[in-house]
């Protein structure tokens, strides 16, 4: 009998998958506790439209990763801080910080776990960070360190 799997089955087969099966393996085992069901004609169009969107839901998120690394090659954002008499940082720049200086100064949102820094940053300067907006799409920026 041929089944879609809808979970991960350990020795039998992956979720989505098709595979032909025991007839009393699937009736008994896999269909009862919802783990496949039987690949019909509807089921089979069914899983193929599920294919197809999660493929364009896919080719959208690449698409706008490749547009925000247009927007951001090359700029620079300023990040203002404070510091003590003797030019230190009180605590330090994040990659939070950073975040939040590219959404206001270049209107691109990135979420900081995708902001990788090239050190800590406890001083004023200019240092280096790279931004992984999608599976090998990355691009790196300038980040200044001002007084403010």
């Amino acid at each position: 009998m041929k089944v879609i799997f809808l979970k991960n089955v350990k020795g039998s087969g992956k979720k989505g998958e098709v595979k032909n099966v025991a007839d009393g393996y699937a009736r008994n085992m896999l269909i009862p506790k919802g783990l496949a069901i039987e690949a019909n004609a509807k089921n089979m169009a069914e899983l193929a439209g599920q294919q197809s969107s999660a493929q364009h839901k896919i080719d959208l998120e690449i698409q706008s990763a490749k547009e925000s690394a247009e927007k951001i090659k090359g700029k620079k954002v300023n990040i203002k801080a404070k510091a003590g008499s003797n030019g230190k940082l009180f605590g330090s720049v994040t990659a939070g910080n950073v975040a939040e200086a590219m959404n206001e100064q270049l209107g691109v949102k990135v979420d900081k776990k995708k902001i990788t820094l090239s050190s800590d940053i406890k001083n004023f300067g200019s240092y280096n960070a790279v931004i992984k907006l999608y599976n090998g799409i990355s691009e790196k920026i300038d980040v200044e360190v001002i007084e403010g």
